[in-house]
């Protein structure tokens, strides 16, 4: 037998054995599968009501799959007896049931503007399974270290990295074979086949590629003997040659750049955005140390001289940021993009410095280090939820006690308009608030402040929006957009005779709807400006001209409400989603249930999208 299909009979043969050697975590795989499949069975109409349900065992499954492999890792490495190995199978299958529990029960939230579902899982429900989970992978990490030594997690997480590549590279060829047979069914035999069959492969060739990750593991009872776990664990001379070679080398030219751009930025004192450089900070950090553990065992020149040197040039550069957050913190306060790089800093600062001082030793503590720290990111007190939200509370309330606009814990409308800097600085906090999900608010703060006519009532003065480049990375933003939908709160509407709905895929200049008047026939048009989408309403009488109105002054208000610097979603009421026309013969309102303006900033670009609701026509 030669070794291509030595190697197949290998990988089936480890695929097979997954469920003998994981079976908690393999039932929790089929399960999360079973419910994908149901999901694509069920059409919209029928899923909607469920999708609390499903999220939730979604998310349940999903942990329980990581979880039970770790648990039974632990087991078959440190104890590798029976009875620990059905007590690993028992916890994993808990644990899913536990977290179901809490999901359902506390994870809830009310839906957002244009979500349909009654109910949703809450953004910190979903982050907090999410650290969850990866607590568990790299608790993994450890117990798939040999356990009669201290674990050479090195080893681990490249023989980690090597079984998701090739299981993926299983699952690809899986999926693409399988879809082909099924094109051919469809095209040849069956035309009326299902296009859900392909979603269907694909949910069957992602569960057969996490059985193939698993059974890629050698045997955890023999970790010591076990001539899998070697070959498993050693780097072939390529991946030796990628890491050593290319890759150490071009992380040094990196390194030098950066030490370069630095100097650069300090000498000539223009700052790029914060965004930007939090960005660079965090890939170059996470990304060096990550490379720093692949070369552990390397005794190539290059790497030896990466190992020892990198820990010392990432400070430098670490320092440099620091100073970067200083100035960060001091324009804007503390917001989550912010709290995360705090994070990343942290993390980064004292693996470097394990890393200098013990080297490979280092690796286990930089794990509970990453496991700590992600934990912190989701507890109550110190969360990302938490800490941003009190951080521009405090400033804001400062703003407007400075300003005698916030007296007793009620907000008073400025009696003449406060500086430029204050103006900003109001407007931005109260921006980010009011997005903030799972925000504790102070009682005097309402999320509708964002409403440009709703903060000028409030606060006295419009909204100024920070220029700063910095200010959020917002202006660096290529794509942006603005979502307006209709409040679902009931409207009352008098004094119109008729209204028409919308007709969809009518051609452009045709006669969009027609009502029979005492006076005769109207029939109205509706057209778009393809360039820009902007809209225009036509109205004729038995072929006379009553109404031609363009929607731009209409759109050039939406703009000034809610103006275009975020990607953001508001719900609004009739004033802002309706336009009313007025001529001798009639009077119209138009209503719109959904307006989304689109930027593109690096073309200087804006694209408008207005979704009817309805028209309404009264006769004079």
């Amino acid at each position: 037998m030669n070794s291509f299909a030595r190697s197949i009979m290998q990988i089936t043969q480890g695929a097979i054995k997954a469920f003998t050697n994981f079976p908690a975590a393999i039932a929790c795989a089929a399960a999360f599968t079973a419910v994908t499949m149901t999901r694509i069975y069920l059409d919209w109409p029928q899923q909607k009501d469920y999708l609390f349900l499903f999220n939730c065992l979604h998310w349940s499954l999903g942990f329980g799959a990581i979880f039970s492999t770790t648990v039974i890792t632990a087991a078959q490495s440190r104890y590798n007896d029976r009875q620990a190995f059905i007590l690993a199978n028992i916890l994993g299958t808990i644990a899913v049931v536990v977290v179901f529990g809490l999901l359902f029960i506390w994870g809830g939230r009310a839906p957002e503007v244009g979500q349909i579902s009654s109910n949703v899982l809450s953004d910190l429900a979903e982050t907090r399974i999410l650290v969850a989970m990866f607590v568990s992978f790299l608790a993994f990490l450890v117990f798939a270290g040999r356990p009669n030594e201290e674990p050479d997690l090195a080893k681990s997480l490249f023989m980690t990295h090597k079984a998701f590549f090739i299981s993926t590279i299983y699952g690809f060829v899986l999926l693409g074979g399988t879809s082909s047979v099924a094109a051919a069914i469809q095209a040849l035999l069956y035309q009326g086949m299902s296009y859900k069959v392909y979603s269907y492969l694909a949910a069957l060739t992602g569960f057969l590629t996490f059985t193939i990750y698993l059974g890629y593991f050698p045997d955890f009872r023999n970790a010591e003997s076990d001539e899998r776990r070697a070959v498993a664990e050693r780097q072939p001379r390529f991946m030796e040659i990628l890491f050593g070679y290319i890759m150490v080398p071009i992380m040094l030219a990196l390194t030098l750049v950066l030490l370069l751009w630095s100097v650069r930025i300090i000498v000539e004192g223009v700052w790029p955005s914060f965004m930007r450089l939090s960005w660079i900070a965090a890939s170059y950090a996470i990304g060096g140390i990550w490379l720093h553990a692949m070369v552990t065992h390397h005794e190539g020149k290059m790497s030896v001289f990466y190992r020892k040197y990198y820990p010392f040039a990432a400070l430098v550069i670490l320092g440099f940021e620091a100073w970067a957050l200083v100035v960060q913190l001091g324009k804007y306060g503390l917001k989550t993009t912010e709290y995360y790089f705090c994070l990343t800093w942290i993390f980064a600062v004292v693996s470097v410095i394990l890393l200098a001082l013990f080297k490979a030793a280092a690796h286990r503590k930089i794990i509970v280090l990453i496991a700590i720290l992600a934990i912190c990111s989701v507890l109550p007190a110190i969360g990302y939820n938490v800490l941003p939200v009190k951080a521009q509370t405090t400033r804001l309330e400062k703003l407007l006690v400075s300003q005698n606009m916030l007296i007793d814990g009620k907000l008073v409308p400025a009696g003449k308009e406060p500086p430029e800097r204050i103006r900003e600085g109001i407007t931005d906090a109260v921006n980010f608030l009011a997005y903030a999900p799972d925000a504790k608010l102070p009682l005097w703060f309402e999320k509708n402040f964002v409403n440009g006519e709703i903060f000028k009532i409030k606060f006295g003065f419009k909204q100024v929006w920070p220029k700063d480049d910095s200010f959020y990375g917002a202006m660096n933003r290529v794509y942006l957009n603005t979502s307006l939908y209709l409040s679902a709160k009931p409207i009352e509407i008098k004094g119109y005779d008729w209204v028409l709905k919308p007709q969809k895929f009518q051609e452009q200049g045709l006669p969009w709807g027609e009502i029979k008047g005492s006076k005769g026939t109207y029939k109205i048009t509706w057209t778009t400006n393809k360039q820009d989408g902007t809209p225009s309403l036509k109205v004729t009488l038995d072929g006379r001209l009553l109404l031609e109105q363009s929607f731009k002054d209409y759109i050039a208000k939406i703009e000034a409400a809610y103006p275009t610097i975020e990607s953001k979603s508001h719900v609004a009421g009739l004033g802002d989603m309706s336009v009313k026309f007025e001529t001798p013969e009639i009077n119209i309102m138009v209503v719109f249930g959904e307006v989304h303006i689109n930027l593109n900033n690096r073309e200087n670009k804006t694209h408008y999208n207005l979704n009817l609701d309805a028209i309404y026509l009264q006769e004079k």
